[in-house]
């Protein structure tokens, strides 16, 4: 059994927010091909949506990454700046977002781009608040610090 709680709870969550896009992402495809209401007229849109679909993807392999090489002892502030979490504390979850909404604008789907939207909001203020409080209260002042200085 882990030692480590914090951590246990964590990724709990995190499997939960991640299980959040993925339902809504069904949810959405279900819906379009039940109403097939398009947002596009053209195609122009589509190189947009690769581009999201590229972004998302290189966001969630270089968190990935970086998180895996983590270590957490002696915490400071810097511990938590690796790689993309420089720039932005969650960048799976934007990874996710970005993969799922360019792959709603390549297939012109209204309902998966709307529900990739509720997952964002839903995740943002649902799931990474609790993280946050979490990795808070186990970390501390080196975390708030962190917080203060990455906003996304």
């Amino acid at each position: 059994m882990d030692s480590n709680p914090h951590k246990n709870k964590v990724h709990r969550i995190l499997a939960h927010s991640y299980s959040v896009y993925f339902l809504l992402f069904l949810v959405g495809v279900a819906l379009d091909f039940t109403f097939q209401f398009k947002i596009f007229t053209s195609n122009i849109w589509t190189p947009v949506g690769v581009i999201l679909l590229i972004i998302g993807s290189f966001l969630v392999l270089w968190a990935q990454k970086a998180n895996r090489n983590m270590k957490m002892v002696n915490v400071t502030k810097e511990n938590f700046c690796k790689g993309p979490y420089c720039y932005a504390r969650h960048p799976t979850h934007w990874g996710l977002f970005f993969l799922i909404l360019g792959f709603g604008i390549i297939l012109n789907a209204l309902f998966v781009i709307l529900c990739t939207l509720i997952s964002f909001i839903v995740t943002k203020f649902v799931f990474i608040e609790k993280q946050e409080k979490i990795l808070a209260e186990k970390y501390g002042a080196p975390y708030l610090e962190y917080k203060k200085s990455v906003k996304l």
